[in-house]
């Protein structure tokens, strides 16, 4: 929110304070104490008149306030667990009233045409066993044609269904590109239609989904088109991960990396000790080789690894603040993925930004030699990819450039200053990336068969 400067020292200015009540149906400005017990409601916005020589302006000050949920939840495909259909109501006389209307359940359900394949007739005997009225589209959605194209596909289908934005939200299953794509058409359908989302995927499951952002790719820019609206609720069933390619598997655990490093020693020496049992099991029970410590570190990670994501966006769900920690990874990583599309997945993108950073870290005095290696070592371990041949000087210059123009200015460059330690930089100078840049080449480009191939 923008101040009111008062400009000319000439001019006359007289400014008030106006709190806004409503009665009966009518809002109405006031000056002065409100008497509570006389109006049906006093809203938190406030007006603020000035008056000048000039004329008048208003400031309208209103608090926004998302209230949104993520649910962990197992069988979420299951016919007597409603929590897909009710589980984002948090009113309870609007939940008994759903449950006991004659009216039937409506809802529009977006998902990934792979995932449909794997889940289509279990979606839609759940629907059918629920007695829901539902329109199901399964659409390809991947980084290439994440697009206002596939959105206003969407959007179409949306309005032929004639949904209630009021009472039928949209569901979104699948990775975070369906979740990022399905999100903005729901942002834009009059104006605002709440949505779900369901990850399927791990990168989803511990990023995407718990979140405020949604977007889509534009001028060859990764999520140039996006908004901040975040889920009614998002609900993440593990379960789902059992499906998923040992590749994206590691792709998901480069975010949960990402964490590790900037706040929570205890999950990177979780991920450095378990890293390839997750892989194994893929966060399901094992009752073979693993046992029960399979499932426990995998509870345990997930859990850590969203309980620091929202700490981190909570309180700046539409980042006013532009110092973020969560975009370690993210700085370098938008351009080096678009560039080689389709050949590196995000997470994939993002490790091998986070393994040059980590030598910017170590050239800046802010890792020992120690902490180095064994971060490298770690990813090597959760099979990821560290280097890149189209991950060069020009690449991080441009997109620090970029990023400049876009941050107020600074570079706000997030790095790890320990393990599970971090802070944000903007002075490292040419010379310090140069370095990094040099060392980072000469130790890592020999192990170039990069995981992502396999």
């Amino acid at each position: 929110m923008g101040k009111v400067h008062e400009g000319n020292s000439d001019a006359k200015d007289k400014k008030t304070e106006f709190s806004l009540v409503q009665v009966k149906s009518t809002w109405k400005s006031k000056l002065g104490k409100i008497n509570k017990d006389a109006v049906d409601c006093v809203s938190a916005a406030k007006i603020y008149e000035s008056v000048t020589d000039r004329g008048t302006s208003w400031t309208v000050v209103s608090p926004i306030t998302f209230t949104y949920k993520v649910t962990e939840t197992y069988g979420l495909l299951d016919p007597s667990n409603d929590t897909l259909l009710l589980g984002h109501i948090t009113d309870p006389q609007q939940l008994e009233d759903i449950k006991t209307s004659n009216k039937p359940i409506r809802r529009f359900v977006v998902i990934d045409q792979e995932v449909f394949q794997i889940y289509g007739a279990k979606l839609t005997e759940y629907l059918e066993a629920n007695d829901v009225m539902y329109k199901i589209l399964a659409l390809p959605t991947t980084e290439e044609n994440k697009s206002m194209e596939t959105a206003l596909k969407i959007l179409d289908d949306v309005n032929n269904f004639a949904l209630d934005r009021r009472t039928e939200p949209i569901i979104a299953i699948g990775g975070g590109v369906c979740l990022d794509i399905v999100g903005l058409a729901a942002s834009l359908y009059r104006r605002r239609t709440p949505y779900i989302r369901v990850p399927t995927t791990l990168l989803s499951y511990i990023d995407a989904s718990v979140g405020a952002k949604t977007g889509v790719n534009f001028a060859n820019c990764k999520n140039k088109l996006g908004a901040y609206i975040p889920p009614a609720a998002a609900f993440l069933d593990l379960s789902f991960i059992q499906t998923v390619p040992r590749r994206h598997i590691s792709n998901g655990l480069a975010e949960m990396l990402k964490m590790a490093l900037m706040k929570h020693r205890g999950l990177f020496e979780l991920l450095e000790e378990h890293g390839c049992m997750l892989l194994d099991t893929k966060f399901q029970v094992d009752n073979t080789l693993y046992g029960h410590s399979s499932i426990k570190a995998a509870s345990q990670s997930t859990r850590i690894a969203i309980t620091t994501m929202l700490e981190e966006l909570a309180p700046n769900l539409w980042e006013d603040d532009l110092n973020r920690l969560v975009d370690f990874g993210h700085l370098i990583s938008p351009a080096l993925e678009m560039k080689v599309l389709p050949s590196l997945l995000h997470g994939e993108a993002v490790n091998i930004d986070m393994s040059y950073m980590v030598y910017v870290s170590h050239e800046s005095g802010l890792l020992t030699e120690e902490e180095k290696q064994r971060i490298i070592s770690c990813m090597v371990g959760l099979e990821l990819p560290v280097w890149h041949e189209e991950f060069t000087m020009e690449l991080i210059q441009k997109s620090l450039q970029d990023r400049l123009k876009h941050s107020g200015g600074l570079v706000r460059m997030p790095l790890p200053a320990g393990l599970g330690q971090a802070d944000i930089f903007n002075n490292t100078s040419f010379d310090i990336l140069h370095r990094a840049y040099i060392k980072w080449s000469e130790e890592l480009s020999v192990s170039s068969d990069s995981t992502c191939d396999v």
